[in-house]
């Protein structure tokens, strides 16, 4: 029996997320203004006041995540367990956590993640989507003879697809067509882990070259392999990877029971990572940290 911490990628934000802890928690606040130094601006008054809509940039939201998962980690004082894992950005607040990365060199590689994946596809030029009650192999199939991807497989009968904004819209009909429940576009300001994030993947290539990363505490579930990750070299190669491949979180999730973990506690806002594990497996009991 073990236990895995994870932690929530975008989509899991909401303006006012992690203000309590900065204004009660000492460790808390520390995060948050260790990010404003590392990012040369105050990130947290985004975070904290809004607008939304600037919360929402794929560059802002990135770093504003993985603050708020970092400070609500401080704050609760818990000591890491077997294993950590994230679901997209969130791989990088796990190797934070596990203290592969500090907080500042975190936020910076998420700012230019952000960055990167904004620039790679001009606005309006892709979708993402998300297909609720379809196979994952049929909608494999589907998105090859599409041109688009399989960006996020996330439980039995929800995955999500992105790509060129044709190649979706084609996709996502296609889909309906062959019995999918619902197939609908997110409101993502960039299509993620796709083949037309290249040039972001070549961008964090760079990045984490320059980094350092130390050998984390815990092993890493890895988005890529599924599997339990240590290497510095391979968790760097993994990380670029998913740029522009699928998030495995269900078969990780698996894994994951495979692996003997029985207990799984979510870091961060939402609860997203929570009420996808319940619809994955009944071999591990996911609950939301408490602080």
């Amino acid at each position: 029996m073990s236990s895995i911490f994870v932690f929530p990628g975008q989509g899991a934000q909401v303006v006012g997320m992690g203000k309590d802890l900065y204004e009660n928690n000492a460790a808390a606040r520390a995060v948050f203004d260790e990010v404003d130094d590392a990012l040369g601006e105050k990130l947290s008054d985004i975070i904290f006041n809004g607008p939304m809509e600037d919360l929402t940039l794929t560059a802002n939201v990135q770093p504003a995540i993985m603050a708020t998962s970092i400070a609500m980690l401080h704050a609760s004082g818990q000591s890491l367990p077997e294993y950590v894992a994230g679901h997209s950005l969130g791989e990088y607040t796990a190797l934070c956590a596990a203290g592969a990365l500090s907080v500042g060199d975190t936020a910076k590689l998420l700012r230019i993640r952000g960055n990167a994946m904004q620039t790679a596809v001009p606005v309006g030029h892709g979708l993402t989507a998300v297909v609720l009650g379809m196979e994952i192999d049929a909608l494999r199939k589907i998105c090859e003879q599409a041109g688009c991807d399989v960006a996020n497989d996330n439980s039995m009968g929800q995955v999500v697809i992105s790509g060129a904004k044709e190649a979706v819209e084609t996709a996502m009909n296609m889909a309906k067509e062959q019995g999918a429940k619902r197939a609908m576009p997110l409101a993502l300001s960039v299509p993620v882990h796709c083949r037309i994030q290249q040039p972001a993947a070549d961008a964090m290539a760079s990045a984490l070259h320059e980094v350092k990363m130390n050998t984390p505490s815990v092993p890493l579930i890895s988005n890529k392999t599924c599997t339990a990750l240590t290497d510095v070299n391979e968790i760097k190669e993994a990380l670029v990877y998913q740029m522009t491949h699928g998030v495995r979180w269900r078969e990780s999730v698996l894994n994951m029971a495979e692996l003997g973990i029985t207990d799984m506690v979510e870091v961060g806002p939402g609860s997203v990572l929570t009420g996808l594990c319940s619809r994955i497996t009944d071999k591990i009991t996911a609950k939301k940290l408490e602080i």
